[in-house]
């Protein structure tokens, strides 16, 4: 039997430790943290609750270790209601972050994640069916398939490229939506401003979006390029910004919504959730980014 879905996220779950410090940490520092937050991670895990939340279907295809950070994750899928047909679980420890967020909400980050990626025959492609795929990259074994999965079932594609490492760089060309960081599209591009690198990323994908935090976004789509200003908010935590961002616009491509509506919609999405501390906590509803759209206006880029 079949299973259809909405958003298909692929790629990293993370447990994330969030610490809120006075500073940015130098080498060989010491500091005290003022709070800790225990928080679900991982641009795709967070993508895959993101849709839910937004009334959609989705599902989540990576990995968790069989540890008590796994457990806590794959509760956190259960009751988003995340389908976790294409879970693999194992002894190797779950990803774990060590966030640091400074009084402005700007963060630095430490990573572990397991070694070696899920390999592509540990996962049987044919008992899902999706609309959408959204890739993180961090599962590049498993991605290469589902993409021509994706070719079968007519899906739309989406990468979250965070930054440029061999899971992005492989996709990138592959996708119809490149949804890119600025900190990837200069690293992919060579370019030294995200205008000469937006012109270079179109030549990879057929729409294009590159973020920049507080500053908006800039996007090319059929032809035709702008900037769309953010959201004004008192960031609290910049933690998870971009997975609510992505999970909104899978939302929005499933919904075939029309493009502005779109950015506008996963703008707000993501600068809801840098109100709240963690990637999770923050993570709206559709109501949520209605209201919130219905109040706020976006500021100039």
């Amino acid at each position: 039997m079949t299973i259809n879905i909405d958003v298909l996220c692929v790629g990293m779950a993370s447990y994330d430790l969030i610490f809120t410090v006075d500073r940015p940490l130098n080498e060989d520092d010491k500091s005290a943290a003022s709070s800790l937050t225990q928080s679900g991670g991982g641009p795709a895990a967070s993508a895959s609750i993101a849709v839910s939340r937004l009334g959609l279907t989705s599902a989540f295809a990576g990995y968790l270790g069989t540890d008590r950070f796994g457990d806590y994750l794959l509760n956190d899928f259960l009751e988003a209601q995340v389908n976790l047909d294409m879970l693999v679980r194992d002894v190797i420890p779950t990803s774990v972050s060590a966030v640091f967020v400074t009084p402005t909400g700007k963060r630095s980050l430490v990573n572990y994640r397991a070694p070696e990626p899920i390999p592509a025959r540990a996962l049987n492609f044919s008992k899902m069916r999706a609309r959408v795929v959204l890739f993180d990259g961090h599962e590049p074994e498993i991605s290469a398939p589902l993409i021509e999965w994706a070719g079968r079932w007519k899906a739309k594609t989406i990468l979250d490229a965070g930054s440029a490492h061999r899971g992005t760089r492989n996709l990138a060309a592959r996708v119809d939506y490149l949804v890119a960081s600025e900190k990837f599209a200069l690293d992919f591009s060579s370019k030294n401003n995200v205008e000469e690198a937006l012109i270079a990323l179109a030549k990879h994908a057929p729409s294009v979006v590159i973020t920049v935090g507080e500053r908006g976004l800039y996007w090319y789509h059929e032809d035709q390029s702008g900037v769309m200003p953010a959201f004004q908010v008192d960031a609290v935590d910049t933690t998870g910004a971009g997975d609510a961002f992505h999970g909104a616009f899978a939302a929005c491509v499933a919904r075939k919504w029309d493009w502005e509506r779109t950015l506008q919609f996963s703008s707000a999405a993501a600068a809801i959730t840098c109100t709240q501390l963690g990637g999770r906590p923050g993570l709206p509803t559709q109501r949520n980014v209605e209201d919130f759209m219905a109040k706020h206006k976006m500021t100039d880029a």
